[in-house]
């Protein structure tokens, strides 16, 4: 991408989204193309369409999605594979017909089957059944996958599909109905912390494993991705294994039980974890293999203590605003 190009970046006041333009306007991109929800439903594919013929954007990140952490997937599946099969749909149409160079459409690692085996291959999609508890949103995320490699395949786009490991940073969602666990960690460790309690209770055994990613340095991940050459960009979406589609991730894990004792260290509640076995682990390890990435010349430099350290910060910050 060159300076001027004309950029949009779907889904930019979400973390990831926001991430991704602080990233290309800290790197000198100015022509980004930035609409709200209010000016532009990604749903309504009359409105999308309408967007893409005015805007004639040349390079899309697609970081729009309806997400969510284990309650929300289980109670809202039916919202989690509508809302993020019309996005996706109607951006990456929208994207072949008004000739876009390059797209990078932006899913997650939960849609490898839940038992695959360690780390997480790119070859290993549709090998096994999913986690049922975010089966919906992964199915959603799967058909996005194909779709890029079918737009690929039939009209010759150069369509690329990322899978970023678990997020967290600056505009994460803390919700603890809502929320992943990391920022749901933060904020009960936070109120524990406040009110003076003696212990946190944490979801699960504690035992599964899991693997998170800086949202600052998934949005390396993409710009890197996007500029890589042509030559390496070509190679990523013809790969025999697993077309148009890489994992973005740090390849480092830790259990839930380590993490909990992380945040209980950076938020700095001094009392006692307990865990609750009756509630759901989800799916028991989820690292991801990242050679491919690292092959191209990227790694992650954001370290988790550093990363969680950061975030309580912004984290306070909002919560003194809201005050």
């Amino acid at each position: 991408m060159n300076p001027q190009d004309k950029i949009y970046v779907a889904g930019h006041r979400g973390m990831v989204g926001s991430a991704i333009v602080r990233r290309l306007q800290g790197a000198g991109y100015t022509n980004l193309v930035l609409p709200s929800r209010a000016e532009l439903d990604l749903c309504n594919q009359a409105a999308v369409a309408a967007f893409f013929r005015d805007e004639r954007p040349e390079y899309v990140f697609l970081a729009a999605a309806k997400v969510g952490g284990i309650v929300a997937n289980s109670t809202q599946p039916g919202q989690f594979i509508y809302e993020n099969l019309m996005i996706q749909n109607n951006i990456v149409h929208g994207s072949w017909n008004t000739g876009v160079k390059r797209l990078l459409f932006l899913g997650s690692t939960c849609i490898y089957p839940k038992l695959a085996p360690q780390p997480l291959k790119e070859e290993y999609l549709l090998t096994g059944p999913l986690e049922p508890t975010n089966d919906a949103y992964a199915v959603a995320k799967i058909a996005g996958i194909t779709m890029c490699r079918s737009f690929n395949r039939q009209y010759g786009t150069r369509y690329l599909a990322a899978m970023p490991t678990n997020l967290y940073g600056i505009n994460d969602n803390f919700d603890l109905v809502s929320s992943h666990v990391l920022p749901a960690m933060i904020r009960k460790f936070h109120e524990a912390k406040e009110r003076g309690d003696a212990t946190v209770t944490i979801w699960g055994s504690g035992t599964p494993l899991r693997e998170f990613l800086h949202v600052d340095d998934l949005a390396d991940g993409c710009l890197h991705l996007i500029n890589l050459p042509e030559a390496e960009y070509g190679r990523l979406l013809d790969d025999p294994a697993a077309p148009a589609l890489i994992n973005i991730g740090s390849g480092e894990e830790l259990t839930i039980r380590e993490l909990a004792l992380v945040v209980k260290k950076v938020v700095g509640f001094a009392g006692d974890l307990a865990f609750d076995p009756g509630k759901p682990d989800g799916t028991p390890r989820k690292l991801c293999d990242v050679s491919r990435l690292h092959a191209l010349g990227w790694r992650h430099h954001i370290g988790l203590e550093d990363g969680l350290a950061a975030t309580y910060r912004w984290y306070r910050e909002m919560v003194g605003r809201e005050a």
